[in-house]
């Protein structure tokens, strides 16, 4: 099932948004490859993390 914006796995609701957009587009890229759901947002929470660190932006929700 592909994510959007708005419509996102429930693990990535404490990620600011640019980071929570960011997993969106890596985890439907590898849906699209054959991973499945689970390993698809582990692995984009993941890279989303790495890809915000690299450009100093907030990974996390304030108070999170």
């Amino acid at each position: 099932m592909p994510w959007t914006h708005d419509d996102y796995p429930p693990s990535l609701q404490n990620f600011t948004a640019p980071i929570r957009d960011k997993a969106v587009e890596i985890a439907n890229a590898l849906l699209e490859e054959g991973y499945d759901e689970g390993r698809a947002i582990a692995i984009a929470t993941a890279r989303a993390k790495e890809w915000g660190e690299d450009r100093h932006k907030q990974i996390r929700k304030k108070g999170h």
